[in-house]
């Protein structure tokens, strides 16, 4: 038994500031992001640090999570051996529905305790780097799209060529105009999404989603509201495009309805919204089995994290074989060419999608390897 032992916890409630104003389907985002920052203390002098980064209208509040951690979680933790990481987590989840960010922030902290006693980055503590750089994804959700259009610009110029558009905040032929000036005016090589947060509703979804086909996304993602999954379905079947499910598969359990429901091609895997990195990969590992090939998806976070606390957890799994190894459509419509094309099991998936899946050529987003997870900050246990 390791003699380590947790001896305090500090939560702080923090906010971000954000340079520009960002708008989604389900709602924007401008001036700031309010975030909770975890500090986890050892009687070793081995500090752990997590993060989390709500959303109000996403998951839920930075006060809930951080009253949820400060009220129910740290008695379960004080006192606890911080290398019992999957036993603590688990009394958690039994004593506290939700919050996941609070949780995923703890379970941060504790692998950060973790790969310092080890002297090991956590990516190794997890079953090693599958991959040292990934692409960079930049979203084009200023509702300013004149200001959008110079970034967007700018970043290709600097080697960035993956934009994923926000559409659903405001008309249908204001996203077509969009979509058509970026498909117009940027390289044909750029790898354009389309991500509606929520924004369209069920009964003329299709008839929009086909007139988006127009400007060749590589996926479109969450159409629809997270539990009208029977239109998360329909609309899967009737567009060619691989359709993305971001807000509904937050859980395990979600995940394995998504594959009974055949209600999306693809699946967006956030560590806060599935509540740490262990949930996540369960995700991963159901998403796997399915065919279903997983996206490493990010929230809002701090600048000194590479720009979102998940970022530190994503060095952790985003190169292991998480779901196809995070890989491209490319790769995954490879995988489906050896499946039997006639079984139940590729239904949907196995229509001709191939045209959707094109080259890019992308600048790779490299990833440090630090010894463990988490920033070096100032403060104090209490």
């Amino acid at each position: 038994m390791s003699e380590l032992r947790i001896t305090g916890i500090s939560v702080d409630l923090v906010r971000w500031p954000l340079k520009m104003k960002r708008r989604h389907g389900v709602g924007d985002i401008e001036g700031s992001m309010p975030g909770v920052i975890v500090k986890i203390s050892t009687n070793a002098g081995i500090v752990g640090w997590g993060e989390a980064s709500p959303w109000s209208v996403f998951t839920g509040t930075a006060e809930a999570n951080a009253s949820a951690i400060h009220l129910y979680m740290r008695p379960l933790v004080v006192g606890a051996d911080p290398l019992k990481v999957s036993t603590l987590m688990r009394q958690i989840e039994k004593t506290i529905v939700g919050h996941t960010e609070g949780k995923a922030a703890v379970e941060m902290a504790l692998l950060d305790i973790v790969g310092k006693h080890l002297g090991l980055p956590v990516a190794q503590l997890l079953g090693g780097y599958y991959r040292s750089e990934v692409p960079l994804s930049v979203s084009i959700a200023n509702p300013d799209f004149e200001e959008d259009c110079n970034l967007a610009k700018a970043l290709v110029a600097d080697g960035v060529n993956i934009f994923k558009v926000k559409t659903g905040f405001s008309t249908h032929k204001e996203d077509l105009r969009r979509l058509e000036w970026l498909r117009a005016n940027l390289p044909a090589t750029v790898d354009l999404r389309v991500d509606y947060n929520q924004g369209l509703d069920p009964w003329n979804a299709i008839r929009h989603l086909k007139d988006v086909e127009a400007f060749r996304p590589t996926f479109i993602e969450q159409p629809v509201k997270r539990e009208q999954r029977a239109a998360m379905a329909a609309i899967t079947k009737a567009i060619d495009t691989p359709i993305m499910a971001d807000e509904s598969v937050f859980t395990p359990t979600e995940a394995i309805d998504m594959v009974r429901g055949e209600i999306a091609d693809l699946v967006s895997i956030k560590i806060m919204k599935s509540g740490g990195i262990a949930r996540a990969r369960e995700i991963a590992a159901i998403a796997e089995a399915a065919g279903i090939t997983a996206y490493g998806g990010t929230m809002f976070g701090p600048a000194h994290g590479g720009g979102d606390p998940e970022h530190f957890a994503w060095r952790g799994i985003l190169h292991l074989h998480l779901c196809h190894g995070g890989r491209s459509p490319e790769d995954a419509d490879r995988d489906r060419q050896r499946l039997d094309p006639g079984s139940d099991r590729c239904r949907p998936r196995c229509r001709s999608r191939r045209r959707q899946y094109t080259t890019h050529q992308h600048r790779p987003f490299r990833v440090s390897r630090p010894p463990a997870v988490g920033p070096t900050l100032e403060g104090e246990s209490r």
